[in-house]
């Protein structure tokens, strides 16, 4: 049983020490801190295409890593924002943009939810004058308030 046990603790040891070996290095940033300002600023606005749901800024994904990358490099070579975001939608689309641009390709994205909220609401006050209409249709007079005069002083 001891002999057992020792190998399972060496099994597990053997593992721990291997996980060093898994761990990547730190992306490189630039000398520069306003330059790396600038990178994550335009990163903010650009889409992982690998998550879908976060920015190359908040991504860790490869793709991001080496977006930030080209992003840096080209921002090093002179290149303005709206240029790099210009060769980025070029390259991925539209769907690279964080914010995408209002177009009649977009308008389901951009007004989509305010139509279904619009007929949503639109949808509610139906159904509840519906139900109202037919609470009143379906009143029934007590057996006391034969007349249908309604409730008597005492």
């Amino acid at each position: 049983m001891a002999r057992w046990i020792s190998l399972v603790a060496g099994a597990l040891l053997s593992g721990l020490l291997a996980c060093p070996v898994l761990a990547k290095d730190a992306p490189p940033l630039a000398d520069d801190p306003v330059l790396e300002a600038r990178v994550m600023r335009i990163a903010a606005e650009l889409r992982c295409l690998v998550c879908q749901n976060q920015t190359i800024a908040d991504s860790h994904a490869d793709l991001a890593v080496d977006l930030r990358r080209q992003v840096r490099t080209m921002l090093s070579e002179g290149r303005s924002q709206a240029e790099i975001l210009q060769y980025m939608t070029d390259r991925y689309g539209d769907f690279v943009l964080y914010r995408p641009p209002v177009r009649t390709s977009t308008w389901l994205l951009w007004f989509g939810p305010f139509v279904l909220l619009v007929g949503g609401l639109a949808t509610l006050v139906l159904v509840l004058r519906r139900r109202a209409r037919l609470s009143d249709d379906h009143f029934e007079p007590d057996e006391d308030d034969a007349d249908g005069a309604g409730p008597r002083a005492p």
